[in-house]
């Protein structure tokens, strides 16, 4: 027993210079894994896809994206809790990561073995529909839905996602009833709108600005309280009878928890240099998004005000995932 316990003392002895090597000096060594926990074509997709050549170019290695969608992307981000905090796992979120807590009975991982690093951008959703519906402007489709209880459906990227939400605080706005139609990920949902199997959503302005310009999609109402410089013509929701109505839609980077702190701000910092780079300046412009790329005490609390801000809703609305 007694030379058991002196073989584990001395493994842990070896071990600890192991553990305390994950610091910046060297970082990085090796090439760096960047997880979406959605599939490919969403919004934060298509954000990262840009974006992480330059921060490749920046931090002088590979970084690696990894699409693992799923349960409103609770699998990749539970993957990335698990991963070694040595700063060689980052993981991309939407709004819907502050609000899961609320949503899911049981979460594949806690709150606290994560990280924030950073909100890097955000933009107001749009409220879009397929051409076949009669209604051109937000008062003629609340006419129409009040006329027809039930009849228009809405497609989203799975519950509380702010499309969900956002869809659930106009229809409780306005006292209609819509149909939800919820999908693994941004790229069917779009597919299927755009198929005319759904009839409306409230997607992200980067994403319904080229579905808009081309005339496959109309553009009723944006969430921000001011037009979107992108689309000058949309009415906000705002001016369309919805006093108040403000909602943003945002991407946000975190790491596993005790990933190191001169990491996490280095990530930080060259996200921001990155962002306001005159190569993403000129897609976000035509996309309606705005770089944030606040510290990680900030989106820390951004994420707490976030799901305070949308619990109330979900307890109303009784939305659950077991």
């Amino acid at each position: 027993m007694f030379k058991l316990i002196l073989a584990a003392f001395a493994l842990s002895t070896l071990a600890a210079p192991v553990l305390a090597q994950t610091n910046v000096d060297s970082y990085p060594d090796k090439p760096i894994r960047v997880v979406v926990p959605f599939p490919a074509g969403g919004f934060v997709d298509g954000l990262a896809r840009p974006m992480m050549p330059l921060m490749s170019e920046r931090l002088g290695k590979q970084i690696i994206i990894e699409n693992k969608g799923g349960a409103g992307g609770t699998i990749g981000t539970a993957d990335v809790a698990r991963a070694p905090a040595d700063g060689y796992t980052l993981l991309m979120v939407f709004d819907s990561h502050a609000v899961n807590p609320y949503i899911y009975d049981k979460l594949p991982y806690r709150d606290d073995e994560l990280a924030p690093v950073s909100r890097l951008v955000q933009n107001p959703l749009v409220l879009l529909a397929h051409p076949s519906i009669a209604a051109n402007t937000v008062q003629e489709l609340v006419d129409h839905a009040k006329r027809n209880p039930g009849s228009i459906s809405y497609a989203t990227v799975g519950p509380g996602s702010s499309n969900h939400l956002t869809a659930e605080l106009f229809a409780k706005s306005a006292g209609v009833e819509l149909t939800h139609i919820p999908y693994r990920g941004g790229g069917p949902a779009q597919t299927d709108l755009l198929g005319g199997h759904v009839d409306i959503m409230f997607l992200s302005s980067a994403l319904a600005i080229p579905h808009v310009e081309s005339g496959k999609l109309k553009a009723l109402a944006v969430t921000s309280t001011e037009r979107s410089k992108a689309l000058p013509k949309v009415p906000t929701l705002h001016e369309s009878g919805f006093e108040g109505f403000n909602v943003q839609s945002w991407i946000g980077l975190l790491a596993p928890a005790g990933t190191p702190k001169p990491i996490l701000q280095r990530w930080g910092a060259e996200a921001k240099v990155v962002l306001n780079s005159p190569e993403m300046q000129e897609r976000f412009a035509k996309q309606g998004l705005s770089v944030v790329a606040d510290s990680p005490e900030s989106f820390s609390q951004f994420l707490k005000s976030e799901g305070k801000r949308w619990g109330d809703l979900i307890n109303e609305l009784g939305i659950k995932i077991n």
